[in-house]
């Protein structure tokens, strides 16, 4: 049988790991659990000690991402779990996950309920990114941002120099999967209200989640997003040349300058594939 091995990030999650901890030990006996102290000045090490669990600790906190990194290098296992440490997933799913792994998949995700979302701005946010991502991709995403998921542990090793050290792993980790052609599934899973107060901050995230969208398409394939916006260019120039043919009967700068930006942006999108197709490429 595979070796398992949790991986949870935490910062300042010691309430919530007093209580995870046990059912993780309880749910997996078997299983390598590592908890990442991304810098936490609570008693988040004390907790992992007590507990017989393994805990890295950073000497300040690099970001969750970061977490995630270093715990991927350091677990042992051949299925890696991604749980966050705040106590929303439920320890007893694991098992569906990595059942559904064994059906010959890359990578499962615990995709979330509507009413699993935290607060309807994040799940209308969620649903804008899990049907972008679908048109992206091709493939139904069901939750573009959960982090509660399993993977193939050389697989998932292959893309931690793309992983970002923010919050947006998992949409990195996830348009990584379908980029390279390996098997990704979803399994239905409820999160819970986490335990204690979150780190991310509606406001100043905002502008980050917005990139996210961005990021998203360049990741997978760049031009399907570069090459709207060049064709929106060009369509303009056209209704400004025809507007001012008909009013003043001449072609101005401001269509010349529309149609320049219309090229200039479809060979952007022409050189980022490019791009990416060799950040894709592996060397057998």
């Amino acid at each position: 049988m595979s070796r398992i091995s949790i991986i949870l990030p935490a910062k300042n999650e010691a309430a919530a790991l007093k209580d995870l901890l046990p059912r993780l030990t309880a749910a997996q006996p078997g299983a390598e659990i590592i908890v990442v102290d991304d810098g936490s000045t609570d008693d988040t090490k004390a907790v992992c000690a007590g507990s017989g669990i393994v805990c890295l600790s950073s000497p300040y906190s690099m970001g969750n991402g970061a977490a995630i990194k270093r715990g991927a290098r350091a677990a042992t296992g051949d299925i890696l779990v991604f749980m966050d440490g705040d106590g929303q997933h439920d320890p007893a799913d694991i098992s569906r996950l990595i059942a559904r792994l064994e059906e010959g998949y890359d990578m499962v995700v615990g995709a979330r309920a509507w009413e699993s979302q935290a607060g309807v701005g994040r799940g209308l946010a969620n649903t804008l990114y899990n049907w972008l991502a679908s048109r992206m991709t091709g493939h139904v995403v069901a939750d573009l941002t959960s982090g509660f998921r399993v993977a193939r542990a050389h697989r998932f090793r292959e893309f931690l120099h793309l992983l970002p050290n923010g919050f947006s792993y998992p949409t990195t980790s996830t348009m990584a999967f379908f980029r390279s052609a390996y098997g990704v599934a979803y399994e239905p899973i409820k999160a819970a209200e986490r335990i204690g107060k979150s780190h991310i901050r509606p406001f100043k995230d905002g502008i980050r989640f917005l990139l996210i969208i961005f990021k998203i398409a360049t990741l997978y394939s760049p031009l399907k997003l570069f090459a709207p916006v060049s064709f929106t260019f060009i369509a303009l120039g056209f209704i400004n040349y025809a507007f001012t043919y008909v009013s003043t009967g001449r072609l101005t700068n401001g269509s010349t300058l529309m149609w320049s930006a219309g090229v200039i942006v479809f060979l952007i999108g022409l050189v980022s594939e490019q791009i990416t197709s060799l950040t894709y490429r592996r060397d057998e």
